[in-house]
């Protein structure tokens, strides 16, 4: 070999040693102590200095890329979406906000998925979980708590009228945290959802604070193959350390401050029906037929009546009901099986998790960068709970990643405007 040629090609060897071994500190190694923070100054305009790595570094846990990433949030200044704070024609609503207007696949197409999200606040968070799980194919009730401004009902009732599969509740609650109000918002668009002429196959509950992990593609094949016509409504039945929840009578107290139920010290009767109450989850899956016979049966009505003075009625309503061996779709011997949230919980941590990296809210992780991992490792269909103002890069992360794989699954032409903008304000590309 030529002894130029070979000096070169030992340069070049060194430059691609050196290159990978800087690569590998820098994003393995943090960039500085959370002490140095003040003495750490970079212009807001270098956060684009990271546009490929910064998600997909994230999403394996790398501690450089959660330094970059807490730094660039704090120096984010947030800008609305188009359309959602002032008015827009639908065309471009549905343009500029990117939701898909054509079934993806002849399956999907075939298969229609009701939702009920319940709202109340964060307008722009409920805008991208809406957009995550939107297609014109599905039906969905929105149900506005009602005491929720003036202003932002204007907003969601603006955005949803361009829309003829989305809807408002035509009943409105004051809806009061582990009060009955709540599992009423959700029968309140179960009963509009039944008279819809939109032939839907199941029924999902969301709140604002969610955001699937799965396609809609996904969601259905997992419903197929994992239930086969059955309801998902995870639990058991009522351990002694809840059942205060339904042994004495609660109230929600709604007049002034802070709305919120409180104990009645006034003994409760039996259930009706001599029914076994459950405890679980308040989100469930359900078929429609199931639906129609909670709607109409008798001992469905009167646990309805029976619960509206418990606390939490929607963590032992649908499960009770759902162990009914007449049911349909029924699990009478189903435990915690269904993979409908990832949620840490804080008496979970060091069990089913190690700790919440963003903050906790009623013991509820809602989460930072540092659980972006654990989300997108986890089996479940959605997770909760997210805020969009405050860790607005944890959400864009996921929503990135989420819309590549939709359209990845696609059996049909894209059309340009499905994909997100390709520079975020944080500047990334994803891997997913």
């Amino acid at each position: 070999m030529n002894p130029l040629h070979a000096k070169k090609s030992r340069f070049l060897v060194c430059v691609a040693v050196c290159m990978f071994i800087y690569t590998f500190i820098y994003l393995t190694v943090p960039l500085y102590d959370e002490s140095d923070d003040q003495k750490f100054r970079v212009k807001r305009a270098e956060c684009g200095f990271y546009p490929d790595e910064l998600c997909s570094a994230l999403f394996v846990g790398k501690p450089a890329a959660f330094k970059i990433g807490n730094f660039c949030q704090k120096s984010y200044q947030p800008k609305a979406l188009s359309c959602i704070e002032t008015s827009c024609s639908c065309s471009t609503v549905l343009k500029s906000l990117h939701f898909i207007t054509r079934p993806l696949s002849e399956e999907e197409g075939n298969f229609s998925l009701a939702y009920i999200i319940t709202i109340h606040k964060e307008l722009e968070m409920f805008v991208r979980l809406l957009r995550a799980i939107y297609m014109p194919q599905n039906i969905y009730c929105i149900h506005i708590d009602e005491k929720s401004p003036r202003g932002y009902k204007t907003a969601v009732e603006n955005i949803v009228n361009c829309f003829e599969n989305i809807f408002i509740s035509s009943k409105r609650e004051h809806v009061v945290y582990a009060g009955f109000s709540r599992l009423q918002a959700d029968i309140n668009c179960m009963r509009d959802l039944v008279k819809s002429k939109v032939q839907w196959n199941y029924v999902i509950n969301l709140c604002g604070q969610d955001y699937p992990l799965k396609t809609n593609k996904e969601i259905i094949e997992y419903i197929k193959t994992k239930w086969n016509g059955k309801n998902i409504t995870p639990g058991i039945v009522q351990p002694l350390h809840v059942k205060h929840r339904t042994e004495v009578s609660y109230r929600e107290f709604v007049h002034s401050g802070v709305p919120h139920v409180y104990p009645a010290k006034v003994r409760k009767a039996q259930p009706p029906h001599n029914l076994t109450i459950y405890f679980g989850s308040a989100y469930y899956i359900l078929s429609k037929a199931f639906v129609e016979f909670t709607l109409s049966d008798a001992r469905a009505k009167a646990l309805l009546e029976w619960s509206r003075d418990t606390y939490s009625p929607d963590e032992h309503y649908w499960v009770t009901l759902n162990r009914l061996p007449d049911a349909p779709g029924a699990t009478p011997n189903a435990g915690w099986q269904g993979d409908l949230r990832a949620i840490k919980w804080k008496d979970q941590e060091g069990l089913s998790h190690k700790g919440c990296k963003g903050h906790y809210v009623r013991d509820i992780c809602i989460y930072g960068l540092g659980d972006l991992q654990w989300i997108i490792e986890s089996p479940h269909l959605f997770a909760n709970k997210f805020e969009a103002g405050r860790n607005p890069l944890a959400l864009e992360c996921l929503e990135r990643r989420l819309r590549l794989k939709v359209l990845r699954q696609a059996q049909v032409p894209i059309e340009q405007h499905w994909r997100l903008q390709e520079h975020s304000p944080f500047n990334m590309q994803l891997d997913v």
